[in-house]
């Protein structure tokens, strides 16, 4: 497992969307286990595989202390409820805002061997689910706030 560099706001490949992971293989194991270690090295909850420049739609989160849920070509089936609450995000380092999100989520999804699962997800879990699938369409947390977008506009102009 190695730690891979985290793509930072600004940089376009944010922006793209992710395409559906269609080999199930050692490259893909390769690439959740690293995903994993980036996340733990650098202090975040979640992470998607755009950002360490991969355009796959991958994602980890850590769904408890040391339990870390893998969800590869994830697709939210059903939302209920909603909380505003505050996100950060390993590529926008050092920003917070209060992002509106889903309280809970049933998600469908497909574990490193192509194992099809669904698993629900409610509060901070659900908000990281969330979060990170909104990655692999290339939409970022800044763009639910009148704040963060001007944050990431400043970014935009090559302010930041």
């Amino acid at each position: 497992m190695s730690v891979r560099n985290i793509i930072k706001i600004g940089n376009a490949t944010l922006r793209k969307k992710s395409k559906p992971v269609t080999s199930f293989d050692e490259e893909l194991a390769t690439l959740l286990d690293d995903m994993k270690k980036t996340m733990i090295e650098k202090g975040g909850v979640g992470i998607a595989g755009v950002q360490v420049g991969v355009l796959r739609r991958v994602i980890v989160v850590e769904a408890d202390e040391n339990e870390y849920l893998e969800l590869v070509n994830p697709e939210i089936l059903k939302t209920k409820g909603s909380v505003k609450d505050s996100e950060g995000c390993l590529s926008i380092p050092d920003f917070y805002c209060d992002v509106k999100r889903p309280k809970y989520v049933l998600v469908k999804a497909f574990d490193r061997k192509g194992k099809e699962f669904t698993f629900e997800a409610k509060d901070y879990l659900a908000r990281c689910v969330c979060h990170e699938i909104d990655h692999l369409d290339g939409v970022l947390f800044v763009d639910y706030t009148d704040e963060g977008k001007r944050y990431r506009e400043k970014f935009e102009r090559g302010e930041g």
